[in-house]
């Protein structure tokens, strides 16, 4: 008979088969609340909200001097979507030809399984300062009663740390690609028209709403808004939709509405562009209204000590130099990046949020390698 899965990845399965679909807690939190209790972590379950609203979260810490190094991520998933197109149970947590196939093999518990594993070796070598893990089932939903509430409840109980990875698959090929040392930010705008009804035939006698709802999105139909930064692409804004609800085609309609997003470097504020739209809508004229949603502000973790360990980890395991990029959606270092210093480096995601979500074991084995080797250089010691 071979040998059986490592750590990393046997822990990767049972956590996989913990079915943590966005908001429910699906045992995940509980079966990794017992393995790291088991490693002699203090657990500490943090829920937040009410009702439907309910977020379970966990932070667990082992030792109380510093340096402090908080490992962070999220234990819930997306839906598994078609269940039938899957191969093997999103579930399941099967292993099929070297892959490791289920929601979240990727994004992201394959990540937690990998330091998990990785901080057990390092314990046994009893380094000098704190391990934590700052665990939250809200990152795939609202984001509102997850780690967010966890970063203001860590620095009002003396839990902030000195440094925080993410664990968020920001490998796009293969392990060791990229580290994420910073986000754009994220605008959402509603904007809603209204003119007044008439014939196509006589359009004096009626105010076309879709004339002024097209001149008002032309500054962000599909634009960059700027040249780009040493750290970032130039932001960019798209129209998602237009909707009128129309069915004739002679009839000049009432209402029209529109929703775009913009992602923006450190070069704007979500503040200062809401501002320069509504005076662009106010110039265009007529009777509108916006509603704004801002879910993140861009951040940079200027490289230096953390990324430069982090990069050395990688190449000493994988052969390759990470690149730093600030490319790609949001994570919950939006939320960590206002306490500590903070990085992104995990898997490869390329299938993850899609059927049939899979990871390649050895690369499982490979990322807690990596945090292996970071803690190692992060605690004051040299990898052997």
């Amino acid at each position: 008979m071979g040998a059986g899965p490592s750590h990393a990845v046997d822990l990767a399965q049972r956590l996989i088969r913990c079915p943590s679909v966005t908001p429910h807690e699906g045992g995940a939190l509980d079966l990794l609340e017992a393995e790291l209790s088991s490693l002699g972590f203090a657990c500490t379950r943090l829920p937040f909200g009410e009702g439907d609203e309910r977020i379970d979260n966990l932070f667990a810490r082992i030792g109380d001097g510093g340096p402090h190094l908080c490992f962070a991520g999220h234990t819930d998933v997306v839906p598994v979507g078609d269940e039938a197109a899957w191969t093997y149970g999103a579930f399941d947590a099967e292993i099929a030809d070297g892959r490791l196939y289920g929601r979240g093999a990727a994004d992201m518990k394959g990540g937690i399984a990998a330091f998990v594993a990785a901080a057990a070796r390092v314990l046994e070598r009893a380094p000098d300062g704190s391990i934590s893990l700052l665990i939250t089932g809200d990152e795939e939903g609202d984001a509102v009663n997850g780690t967010v509430k966890m970063v203001e409840w860590a620095a009002a109980n003396g839990q902030q740390p000195d440094a925080c990875i993410v664990g968020e698959p920001t490998n796009p090929k293969a392990l060791g690609d990229v580290i994420k040392n910073g986000r754009r930010g994220s605008l959402s705008g509603h904007l809603t028209v209204t003119g007044r009804q008439g014939h196509v035939a006589y359009p004096h006698l009626a105010d076309n709403p879709l004339t002024r709802l097209l001149a008002m999105l032309a500054p962000v139909n599909g634009c960059e808004l700027d040249g780009g930064t040493p750290h970032f692409d130039p932001s960019t804004a798209h129209v998602t939709t237009v909707d009128v609800g129309n069915p004739a085609t002679n009839v000049i309609p009432a209402r029209a509405e529109a929703k775009f997003n913009i992602r923006f470097n450190t070069e704007h504020s979500a503040d200062g562009l809401i501002g320069w739209l509504e005076e662009h809508f106010e110039r265009v004229g007529g009777e509108w209204a916006v509603t704004w949603k801002a879910n993140a502000h861009p951040f940079l973790t200027d490289p230096g000590t953390l990324t430069d360990l982090l990069a050395d980890a990688a190449e000493a395991v994988t052969g390759r130099r990470p690149q730093l990029s600030t490319g790609g959606g949001t994570s919950d270092a939006r939320f960590i990046t206002n306490i500590c210093p903070v990085a992104e480096f995990g898997l490869v995601g390329q299938t993850m949020h899609q059927v049939d979500e899979n990871v390649a074991a050895a690369d499982i084995d490979g990322l807690s390698l990596i945090y292996e080797d970071f803690m190692v250089r992060f605690f004051g010691g040299v990898s052997s």
